[in-house]
């Protein structure tokens, strides 16, 4: 079992165990290309080592920025190749708790030059991401980053996924204490640990230093571990509360307190029997109810938390368990935590810009945290290198990323701001708005996702650059606002923990497909993800600008003193929210405007021909439209319903709107379906679900599962948590049949 640490990481050492990993693989490598691997073992055996396969556009990514150019196989080159033979994939690589060092950035910007597309992609997860890269020259990359004292075991697949943590740990003025330690002990504990290889799904964990500030994001992991300290016996006590069961995805769920006040000593221990008991009941077969929150959902989170700690009783001693206690972490250069100094005073206004929205001061007197900001997470290997020159200069090896896709600086003098602020600028590094509302988050959506429904990054780079046009313009109260952007449901730029969020889906109109982002209000971005947004409407995709124009607009003009957007948005409400951006839904012809047919950084049409022109030179709408837009009205009531705090009734009208859904496809093959909900499920059941039309290939029948599960218990749900993912999973349902209709109209089109 890799015992990789941080001390490793400091002194260039590759890892004995990590070493041999990457010789078997680079073996299986060689026995795939000959024939010798089945294609599906070896995918889950890429996955495990951070290799993904990934989408193309010929070289063309949709932020319009155009990369090295790959010609392809015949063939939908938006999706790319089947398999990594026919052309480069993806390499993710782990970066625990987002720490970072000058050197490991130099080699992550030799190996974007040399074996990927010059550019190194921050994740959500604080990961960082080369694309375009041979499954050949992966064993190369693997030894080269390991040489360094970095992995990408794991970084992908049914295991632990990089353990996040607050940028912030050890240098915060609200913490309980430093995360670090214990954050750097659980990666290597749980680094393939044989209790965390047979999972269903993936599995992610978070720490946070305290409960308020978003810090981790714990309330949205599978678990997470939040610190505390407590006074026992007139002495201050450390410990942490562990949460499991959050997770994001298609059905969000908050996670819950499975044990409080739990002693450092027993931190380890606690997870590895978490680990075996989700490794051990949780779902195999179905992949879409194989995440841990399932699973606590089923059991309940008592019973859940007696099955931990009867496995925790069973355990052997480990004495991993405790051996960072005593040895810990160095600390972060020790020798420059002495000096201290002042500010300098005179300064120009970009610098005070750039000060007002990138530093933190330091709990510690006389430093401070600097935020770079990298544009949809992007650094070019040039700027990489430059940066790298940087850190050496004024920070050492305390180099962070973070979950928003940025990078920090710790322990910065205050009287080096002054240069340190040049020294950016020089390099085109000094954007004064980190993490204010310019600051946009996004997956990479279409660009290189394979689920990408609509352009992500696009939209992210068309706000961010629109937002900071006019940021000297903006309210106090719409600067400091989060906006996350997804390309699909799954949520992977946690579109649901922002005050305004969107995540892609399409519709039809007029025969030809127009890329839409589903808007989502209200989430709580603070109390690590404290409480999650619902969607208010689906709206063409370059109308999305104006959407936020409206919203931030609206929240400006109807505020109350000190009132935040999350207290606005609930007071507002939903069909409050929903009348601000109503006109927006519609879509006009072809004719009148083309622009919305397309997306952002993306010329193609989303075209798959006419399907019947209308007499009387207008369009015929068809009955499938009429009752798929009537279901998303009954999906919003049941909205409504939810925040009102009547359940009965939010799950009456999220059920009663996947039957309308259901029924509207049923009709385009069985036009006198009886009215009987029996008959339309059983009908939707045979046609669409069992014949795979109604999810793609990606899906694997998620979408029709809460329809068919509500449908065959005859009974509402009985709490609001059951009543809000009923809510939510209707309104993807609907999105899905939107989705199944277009596939069928492309179907009869290209027979025609």
């Amino acid at each position: 079992m890799s015992t990789i640490g941080w001390r490793d990481r400091l002194q260039g050492q590759m890892d004995p165990e990590l070493a041999e990993e990457i010789d078997v693989f680079e073996n299986q490598v060689e026995l795939r290309k000959d024939g010798r691997v089945d294609e599906r073992v070896f995918a889950e055996t890429r996955l495990r080592r951070g290799v993904y396969g990934q989408r193309y556009d010929n070289g063309q990514r949709h932020d319009g920025v155009e990369h090295r150019r790959l010609e392809f196989p015949s063939g939908d080159l938006t999706k790319g190749p089947e398999t990594l033979w026919d052309a480069p994939g993806m390499l993710r690589i782990k970066v625990p708790w987002g720490g970072l060092t000058p050197l490991q950035i130099d080699v992550l910007a030799e190996l974007a030059e040399e074996y990927s597309d010059h550019v190194l992609h921050v994740t959500t997860r604080q990961d960082i991401q080369l694309h375009y890269v041979h499954i050949e020259d992966m064993p190369t990359v693997m030894r080269r980053l390991a040489a360094v004292g970095m992995t990408t075991r794991e970084a992908c697949g049914n295991g632990v996924r990089n353990l996040t943590a607050c940028p912030l740990s050890g240098v915060c003025r609200t913490e309980a204490f430093d995360v670090t330690p214990h954050s750097e002990a659980l990666f290597r504990f749980l680094l393939g640990h044989p209790d965390c290889q047979d999972f269903g799904r993936k599995f992610k964990i978070a720490f946070s230093g305290c409960a308020d500030e978003a810090c981790g994001l714990v309330m949205m992991h599978d678990l997470g571990a939040i610190a505390r300290v407590d006074a026992v016996d007139g002495e201050p006590v450390q410990s942490f509360d562990i949460y499991v069961g959050g997770g994001l995805g298609t059905t969000p769920h908050q996670a819950k307190l499975l044990a409080g006040r739990v002693p450092l000593g027993e931190l380890l221990p606690t997870v590895q029997a978490v680990s075996r008991v989700f490794a051990r009941l949780g779902e195999k077969q179905n992949r879409n109810r194989a995440r841990i929150k399932f699973l606590v959902s089923q059991v309940g989170i008592e019973e859940f938390g007696r099955l931990v700690r009867e496995e925790r009783e069973i355990l052997p001693y480990d004495p991993r368990w405790t051996a960072h206690l005593e040895d810990g972490l160095p600390p972060e250069d020790p020798a420059r935590a002495l000096d201290t100094g002042t500010e300098d005073a005179a300064a120009d206004p970009a610098f005070i810009a750039w000060r007002a929205n990138n530093v933190y001061l330091q709990r510690q007197p006389g430093y401070a945290v600097v935020t770079i900001p990298l544009p949809l997470g992007d650094i070019s290997s040039g700027q990489a290198r430059l940066l790298a020159d940087v850190a050496r200069r004024f920070v050492g090896d305390t180099v962070r990323t973070t979950v928003e896709q940025n990078i920090v600086f710790r322990w910065v003098r205050l009287e080096d701001l002054r240069d340190l602020h040049a020294a950016l600028a020089e390099i085109g590094m000094a954007d004064p708005y980190a993490e204010t509302i310019v600051d946009v988050t996004s997956c990479p959506g279409t660009d290189t996702c394979k689920l990408g429904i609509s352009a992500s990054r696009g939209l992210a780079g068309e706000l961010r650059e629109r937002l900071a046009a006019k940021s000297g313009e903006l309210d106090e109260a719409v600067k400091g606002l989060r906006i996350k952007v997804s390309g699909c449901f799954n949520s992977c730029g946690q579109h649901h923990a922002a005050d305004i969020g969107f995540f892609g889906n399409s519709r039809k109109s007029g025969g030809r497909v127009v890329p839409h982002f589903q808007v989502v209000l209200g989430g709580e971005w603070q109390h690590n993800a404290g409480s999650y947004g619902l969607a208010v409407g689906a709206i063409p995709s370059k109308r999305i600008p104006e959407v936020v124009d409206r919203i931030t607009n609206q929240f400006v003009a109807d505020r109350l003193p000190g009132e935040s957007f999350l207290d606005w948005s609930g007071r507002t409400g939903r069909k409050g929210l929903a009348a601000i951006i109503e006109d927006l839904k519609q879509i006009p012809e072809y004719e009148d405007d083309p622009t919305l047919f397309s997306d952002w950084g993306n010329p193609r049409e989303f075209s798959i021909g006419d399907i019947g022109v209308g007499e009387c030179a207008g369009e015929v709408i068809s009955s499938t439209d009429l009752e798929l837009s009537f279901a998303e009205s009954i999906a919003f009531e049941a909205q409504v319903a939810l925040e009102d705090g009547d359940i009965t009734r939010a799950d009456d009208r999220a059920y009663r709107s996947m039957i309308t859904a259901a029924r509207a496809l049923v009709r385009t093959e069985l036009p006198d379906v009886p009215e009987q909900d029996d008959v339309i499920v059983r009908e939707f059941d045979a046609r669409f679900v069992e014949t795979k039309r109604f999810q793609d290939r990606f899906a694997h029948g998620k979408f029709a599962r809460p329809l068919l599960e509500r449908h065959a218990s005859g009974r509402p749900v009985a709490t609001e948590e059951h009543a809000r993912t009923l809510v939510e999973e209707a309104q993807l349902f609907i999105d899905a049949a939107h989705a199944c209709q277009i596939r069928m109209a492309g179907a009869t089109s290209a027979t025609q």
